[in-house]
């Protein structure tokens, strides 16, 4: 009789295949099983069993591959099997020949992405492939109403769940640095009694669905690796916004044979928002650290005798360049007009008259602009220094400034950086079309669906399989082909494992 610890290593090595194959569909588009099995290094007989598995529980459905016609698709996504295929009616010239495809149902499987910032509340639907279905804000969050705001956002995310059946999962996008063994924020400046919330307590028991939290700007950069496939890069004129650049930059094709994500294997996301926050994917993977509190740069000091903050430090980047600060400076200013606007707002109003010709206040606007852009130039300036990414995204609030402000950042950073490094690092404003916390949200829940899919079947009325009710989250959802042999899991290279062990599962 096999020993209990060889039966968890079997299923969540079965799991752990079925993920691999996931990603690489979510990754590559279209691919047929020899394009999987050659790009995984599995024998065509274990992708065979892989993908009949994933085919029977409904996440993935056979299409024709690139460049052929496309059969009828039914509403839920997939191709109508009983009806007649156009090469069967095509002209004598077309050829007939026909190779299968495999797809993920992107469109069958909806989740729903939460951002929790200091004052905001926001909640959206989307699909597998990161398209926002449905967004709302939540009335403005203050002090003294963030249990009745909580209450509400349960109530909404329920009533979601309860219209729309191909709900999955729900992601959270919570501040930093959040504490993730706890699941509370260690700090929230200027809004402490955030700190007082157990993320995990309020939100995880009780859902009808699974529900995963993860700190804003690292879910911003899963979102730009999942979702985001070109960026604005530095210059151009001043009054080019981020809508500009997402009319200019459509999404590429993710078919298998052209899609290339070696730019979301290393890339940092930098959050300019009511609080300041990085996120950074290396080779692949997201920096985590011991308790989830990685790359927490907004507490980083750029001024040992700056502005004292509630974290105990002194100077700290998210007192000079969030939009929390850019209010203040306003403030300060005397910026008219801006008397009991949210920070979003008043830096909205900001970029806009920023962009108007006409308006009196441009000149101010500019200047106020200029100077967050090169305090968020020395949060650049340690973020390539520190991390070496290949690409810097700006997103959240402040990224709405546009290249005037890229054209500050730059500045800074090529004052501050070694040339022959600066070269190797592209900054861009972020261009996905919402949100990169909500869309991050959103992204925090579909990797969890790719990593660990057998958990989510159920929803829709499928066989999970009693190999799947065993296997156990932590080790489905390792990033690594493993292999089992007398008893022991050992790890291998995530293209460099042909082992029997892992050809049958």
């Amino acid at each position: 009789m096999p020993s209990v610890r060889r039966t968890l290593s079997q299923a969540a090595l079965s799991e752990s295949n079925r993920s691999h194959v996931l990603h690489h569909l979510y990754r590559n588009g279209v691919s047929s099983r020899a394009q999987i099995a050659r790009a995984l290094n599995l024998t065509p007989a274990a992708i065979t069993k892989i993908t009949a598995r994933l085919l029977d529980d409904g996440l993935i459905a056979k299409t024709p591959m690139h460049g052929q016609t496309q059969p009828p698709v039914q509403r839920d996504g997939t191709v109508d099997e009983n009806a007649p295929h156009p090469s069967m009616t095509a002209p004598r010239s077309v050829s007939s020949g026909r190779s299968v495809g495999l797809t993920i149902r992107s469109h069958a499987f909806h989740v729903i992405g939460v951002k929790f910032a200091r004052s905001l509340l926001q909640l959206g639907t989307f699909d597998l492939d990161g398209n926002q279905l449905s967004l709302e804000d939540l009335p403005t969050v203050t002090e003294k109403t963030i249990d009745e705001s909580l209450t509400t956002l349960r109530r909404r995310m329920n009533d979601l769940i309860k219209e729309d059946d191909a709900i999955v999962s729900i992601g959270m996008a919570v501040p930093g640095p959040y504490l993730r063994t706890e699941g509370r924020t260690a700090v929230v400046s200027s809004m402490n009694s955030w700190r007082r919330i157990n993320f995990r307590e309020r939100f995880e028991e009780g859902s009808s669905v699974p529900v995963f939290i993860e700190q804003d700007a690292r879910a911003g950069a899963l979102a730009e690796s999942l979702f985001s496939t070109q960026h604005q890069t530095l210059g151009g004129r001043v009054d080019r916004t981020p809508e500009d650049d997402r009319a200019n930059f459509p999404a590429p094709s993710r078919d298998c044979d052209s899609y290339e994500d070696e730019d979301a294997e290393n890339l940092a996301y930098y959050l300019l928002g009511e609080g300041v926050g990085l996120g950074v994917i290396e080779n692949g993977r997201l920096l985590d650290g011991y308790m989830g509190t990685a790359t927490e740069l907004g507490h980083i000091s750029i001024d040992i005798e700056g502005r004292p903050c509630e974290c105990g430090n002194f100077g700290c980047l998210e007192q000079y360049c969030s939009a929390v600060a850019t209010h203040k400076i306003m403030q300060e200013h005397g910026y008219p007009g801006i008397a009991g606007l949210s920070h979003r707002e008043a830096c909205e109003r900001l970029f806009a008259d920023a962009t108007d010709a006409n308006q009196p206040l441009k000149g101010m606007a500019l200047d106020i602009i200029d100077q967050v852009g090169r305090y968020a130039g020395y949060g650049c300036v340690t973020i390539i220094n520190a991390y070496n990414p290949k690409h810097i995204i700006v997103g959240d609030i402040l990224s709405h400034a546009g290249t005037r402000l890229l054209d500050a950042i730059n500045e800074v950073v090529r004052e501050r950086v070694v040339e022959q490094v600066r070269a190797s690092t592209s900054i861009a404003l972020s261009s996905l079309p919402t949100d990169s916390a909500v869309s991050g949200a959103a992204a925090v829940a579909i990797t969890a669906f790719l990593d660990n899919p057998s958990r989510f079947i159920h929803k829709h009325g499928r066989s999970r399989g009693p190999d799947c009710e065993r296997a156990p989250a932590e080790e489905s959802r390792r990033h690594a082909l493993t292999d089992v042999r007398d008893g022991e899991q050992q790890d291998f290279p995530y293209l460099g494992n042909n082992s029997s062990q892992n050809q049958n599962q």
